[in-house]
């Protein structure tokens, strides 16, 4: 900016005929002018707004037992992104999503997250405003050249429930010896008997959300060794259907992984588990809800990953009978570029009886800027 500012000037001096001397004191006086209204035209060459975007197109070639087979192809999500910087303290944060194209059948049109954060130190920062739950490995970071397999995976998707957005603020202190301690004061879930207390089910993605009861969020997260994080997070809130039900009481999630980089070699491994209070959770067999997942992956160059990965997951692991879900996959990511990668896994599932079981492929075209 410094360098156009100076050009004008010259160009400015250049045009003006220095052939008396009494003409010094005004020339210099209209330099100075000129500097000062170029200094003061606002060029936004320090990026204070960015702009950002990723989706992901999935192909789904699934049989079914029961005779329901998915043969799909699937804009599954756009999203937009936006920031800006107000100061070198205060920053907005926002990203609005399109899921399945348009809204004329399943699709929808939803704000994921918009925020404020504010540093309060080199240390210290807070959030408040509509916020991804810091639960898990994928809610805060599921753009798809940062994860293996076409599908998000299933123990986060449906046991935690990623993504799960929820209006409130958030504190976070980082220490010098790779701890990160945050604590959220949040709106909470609001699901139904109907839904058999599915946690999933009770997201209400800050559309008139009912807040009779908020919701309370810690997380312990250690970086203190290169290439691993190891994480802990408890989540509570004292009436998982916002009082609209007399039989169901608190639900209380734990969740633990451990995310593992050594040279070609990754490792996630994470359990979430809720408890549901209650008569009402209890009789569906919902007032237990757990999952766990392991997925190797080896990073055969810089454009070819391979990775594996079973899951366990149960929405009524409180009932007596077989609730269970089991599913391996196997797939490759391919990245022509960091930020673009096209995918393709093979899955095998296992369900209760009566449930849909999908067996077969998934291809997937995923970006991020």
């Amino acid at each position: 900016m410094n360098i156009t500012i100076h050009q004008h000037i010259a160009k400015f001096v250049m045009m003006i005929p220095l052939t008396a001397s009494a003409a010094d004191a005004m020339l210099e006086q209209r330099i100075e002018r000129l500097e000062a209204m170029l200094s003061s035209t606002q060029y936004h060459d320090d990026q204070r707004t960015r702009f950002g975007s990723y989706g992901e197109l999935h192909l789904n070639k699934l049989k079914d037992r029961n005779g329901r087979d998915k043969d799909e192809i699937d804009i599954h999500r756009l999203v937009l992104f936006v920031s800006h910087d107000f100061d070198e303290r205060t920053r907005l944060f926002s990203e609005l999503e399109v899921e399945h194209s348009d809204t004329g059948s399943s699709g929808v049109v939803v704000l994921e997250q918009a925020y404020i954060e504010y540093t309060l130190n080199e240390a210290m920062s807070l959030k408040a405003g509509m916020l991804l739950m810091p639960v898990g490995i994928l809610s805060e970071t599921h753009e798809p050249p940062t994860f293996y397999g076409v599908e998000r995976n299933p123990v986060e998707t449906n046991i935690i429930p990623t993504t799960w957005s929820e209006g409130g603020v958030m504190l976070s202190q980082h220490y010098q010896n790779g701890i990160t301690l945050e604590a959220a004061l949040t709106s909470g879930l609001s699901t139904t008997a109907a839904a058999n207390y599915a946690v999933r089910a009770g997201r209400q993605n800050m559309s008139k959300a009912t807040a009779v009861e908020a919701a309370y969020t810690g997380r312990l997260k250690w970086t203190g060794m290169p290439g691993l994080e190891l994480t802990a997070t408890l989540h509570r809130q004292s009436d998982i259907t916002q009082g609209a039900d007399a039989t169901a009481g608190a639900a209380t999630l734990y969740e633990t992984h451990a995310v593992l980089t050594r040279g070609s070699f990754g490792l996630r491994l994470l359990y979430a588990g809720w408890a549901l209070a209650g008569s009402g959770p209890a009789s569906a067999g919902a007032d237990r809800q757990n999952g766990w997942y392991a997925e190797p992956s080896w990073r055969l160059s810089e454009r070819w990953g391979l990775f594996a990965r079973h899951s366990r997951w149960d929405n009524r692991a409180g009932d007596v009978g077989d609730s269970r879900y089991h599913q391996t996959d196997l797939g490759m990511n391919f990245w022509p570029h960091p930020d673009v990668v096209v995918k393709i896994d093979y899955q095998h599932q296992r369900a209760p009886a009566g449930q849909s079981e999908y067996d077969g492929f998934n291809l997937g075209l995923g970006y991020q800027f």
